[in-house]
């Protein structure tokens, strides 16, 4: 077993009181036991609270000391103050996105004006969802201040001291009655020394000053020359930099970088409110994209489930395989895995639209955008986004920023690398004047007693080894943000140079998914017609299904992508701002004024309190209704009917529905396909009344596949199905 000792700190002060102990028996020699008894019993009980180290934070009283911090003290997060809770209603999800919720219709410009009223904090987007850039609207502000914290050096100082004294020497003189010994006295002097103090910095480097000085002193006993006596002293001091320190462009060198800090800490905000505005543009035409998405993946749907079922219906009249109605099966089940992925995107797109907004993530109303998108190709003129984005590029203009403030701190640095060597001047005015033994004033003539002081000061260290190095190091600091600033312009213009391709790209890529998604509606209105004639097989219907739903898709996201990409040509050139008319305004407020050293609180003294940004302008042409208008959607021409018109198209002697016809009736409220072509070729004479057979040419061969289901005699039915068959071909 190890025995580990320590030393408790909280015991000193008790042997600090027994070292006292010898001294106190000193003073009893010359002190009343009243004083040595007062004198031990505040000794015991500063001793008494010593000891008491864990209780001694209870303790009230003079002596009043805090305990050791022995444990470690977390407080519970119940204690802690609660932060208001934004309103966020149950989000819904894609099992929960076929409700009642109204529409909101928003447009583009109304969107960036949501975004820039709630941009207290600057949001960006990143990826789905939107996140805090770390800028906010009083970032400026607070790097304002600092102009006025480098320019307080220059405010001259002031400084007043009085203080009272009382000294009583003891001393030991001959006894005068008694020349063999000594008697003890003493002597006292009270004194009241008051000192003013004045300093003031000037912009070349010099230091100067004025102090006045008053001493007024009482002595006693005896009878002196001047009793009271007052002496008074007026100095003025000037200390001038001749070498290192020296200079109006020296001394005002950290004001001028506190005021270039301001500057680029404005540009670095507006580069996040630029990048807030781009993500609104991205973000909302992405929600445009993911909604045709939505409805592309919804049309698959429902025509996979129309295919399907008919599957089923011609496989029980022995019309079609069981692989049909597999492949119609496997198709539904895909389509509806690819609608359940895109209305997560919707709801994503959504959320991510709302978060860079400022709202909450989940309302009982749907966003719905309202904005056309662009659908020309517009041109840029090369050279001048590239010499807009130089000049405006808010990065750009931070480097340039930089090296500016690079170049005054070099000259700093040139000027701390040489010698200190001042020139000191002092001129002083003494007085003194006081009460006679007689009564009378005494006072010393003014300016009779003066003097002066003239010097030179010159201290350097020997190598300037600290200053040298510190000039060595902003030469290579302005060499490197030289470089920075070189790199950063190449960067622009190969970002610029990506995205004057991208905008070429996606232009061309929307015309060619625009083609695509005409040819895929022709190819499946073909290969449908051609399979309800039997001439191909349905699994071709079904690729042209995934073909038509999946240009769509490619068209909206092609088109989101080419406007998304207008803005980011406007973003990477620095003015995305200005094309939306937007700009900051300054908001100030009211706080401590130079008179708050008199404890007033000037109302009407304001300060920057935040740069907000504001404006903004009608850009974007709004669609008829909505933004899925400008896409010209249009179902695949499989209309719902309403029970009525499907009984007022049965034929007169149509027998009564059975039961044998519910599996039928399962699928009636389904869309329908788009008959096929009509077909002129006459229909053989088969002695036969089938439904439709009037000698009018067969329009829907569904309806004759119904027909043929009902009939109960099945060797009649087999013969009626030779027929059709024999029809078709």
């Amino acid at each position: 077993m190890i025995a580990t000792g320590t030393t408790d700190l909280s015991v000193m002060p008790c042997f600090k009181t027994i070292r006292a102990l010898p001294r106190l028996l000193c003073i009893a020699n010359s002190a009343s036991w009243a004083t040595v008894v007062a004198i031990t019993l505040l000794a015991s009980a500063m001793f008494a609270l010593s000891l008491k180290s864990t209780s001694a934070a209870q303790t009230q009283g003079l002596f009043r000391t805090l305990p050791e911090q022995r444990v470690i003290q977390v407080r519970s997060p119940e204690e802690l103050t609660r932060a208001s809770l934004p309103d966020a209603p149950l989000p819904f999800t894609v099992s929960s996105t076929e409700d009642n919720r109204g529409q909101q219709k928003i447009s583009l410009d109304e969107a960036i004006q949501i975004a820039i009223q709630n941009a207290e904090v600057i949001r960006v987007l990143g990826g789905v969802t939107a996140v805090s850039s770390g800028r906010t609207i009083y970032n400026v502000a607070l790097a304002n201040t600092g102009v006025d914290l480098q320019t307080a050096v220059f405010d001259p100082q002031l400084n007043v001291t009085s203080t009272m004294n009382k000294t009583d020497q003891p001393g030991a003189t001959f006894d005068p009655a008694n020349p063999g010994e000594s008697i003890i006295t003493g002597s006292s002097t009270d004194s009241i020394n008051t000192t003013v103090n004045l300093t003031k910095q000037t912009f070349n480097g010099a230091t100067a000053g004025i102090n006045a000085n008053w001493v007024g002193s009482y002595f006693e006993p005896g009878i002196f020359p001047l009793e009271p006596q007052y002496r008074s002293g007026v100095e003025m001091s000037l200390r001038q930099p001749l070498m290192r320190g020296y200079g109006r462009s020296v001394n005002l060198a950290p004001v001028v970088i506190a005021r270039i800090d301001t500057e680029r800490s404005y540009f670095q905000f507006k580069d996040s409110v630029q990048e807030l505005v781009r993500g609104v543009i991205n973000a909302y035409w992405n929600l445009v994209a993911a909604r045709i998405d939505v409805w592309a993946r919804q049309q698959q749907v429902e025509q996979a489930e129309f295919a399907f079922n008919r599957a089923k219906s011609r496989k029980r009249t022995g019309l079609s395989a069981a692989a049909d109605v597999a492949q119609a099966s496997s198709a539904l089940a895909n389509f509806k895995a690819g609608l359940i992925s895109a209305r997560s995107s919707e709801l994503l797109s959504e959320t991510a639209l709302r978060n860079i907004l400022g709202l909450s993530p989940s309302d009982t109303s749907r966003l719905v955008p309202t904005s056309a998108p662009v659908l020309e190709k517009v041109d840029f003129d090369w050279n001048e986004i590239v010499s807009l984005a130089e000049q405006y590029r808010p990065d750009i203009i931070e480097l340039k920023l930089v090296l500016e403030s690079d170049r005054i701190s070099l000259m700093q640095a040139n000027n701390q690398a040489l010698p200190q060597f001042d020139g000191i001047a002092n001129y002083r005015w003494d007085g003194l004047s006081g009460e006679m033994p007689n009564g009378l004033l005494l006072r010393s003539e003014g300016g009779r007693f003066a003097g002066f002081n003239l010097g030179v000061n010159f201290s350097v260290p020997l190598g300037l080894r600290q200053g040298r190095a510190s000039l060595r190091r902003r030469e290579l600091l302005l060499a490197q943000d030289q470089a920075n600033l070189d790199q950063q312009v190449h960067q622009m213009v190969h970002q610029l140079t990506i995205n004057y391709r991208n905008l070429d790209q996606f232009f061309e890529q929307y015309l060619a998914n625009k083609e695509a998604s005409e040819a895929a509606l022709l190819s499946f209105e073909v290969q449908n017609t051609a399979a309800q004639t039997g001439s191909r097989e349905f699994i071709n219907v079904l690729q042209a299904i995934t073909d038509w739903g999946n240009a769509i898709s490619q068209e909206a996201r092609s088109i989101s992508q080419y406007n998304t990409e207008l803005a980011n040509v406007e973003r990477q050139t620095g003015t995305i701002l200005e094309t939306h008319g937007i700009r900051f305004v300054e908001e100030q407020y009211g706080s401590l004024g130079p008179r708050g050293l008199l404890g007033i609180r000037k109302s009407n003294c304001s300060y920057p309190a935040s740069t907000r940004p504001d404006g903004g302008t009608d850009r974007y042409e709004e669609a008829a209704d909505t933004s899925d208008d400008a896409f010209n959607l249009k179902d695949l021409d499989f209309k719902r009917e309403s029970k009525k018109q499907r009984q007022d198209k049965r034929p007169v002697d149509a027998k009564p529905k059975t039961e044998d016809l519910k599996p039928r009736l399962e699928t009636e409220d389904l869309p329908s396909l788009r008959p096929p072509t009509r077909i002129e070729t006459p229909r053989p004479d088969t002695g036969t009344d089938l439904p439709g057979s009037n000698g009018k040419p067969i329009n829907d061969a569904s309806a004759e596949l119904g027909a043929l289901e009902a009939t109960p005699n099945s060797s009649n039915r087999v013969a009626r199905k030779n027929r059709i068959f024999n029809w078709l071909r």
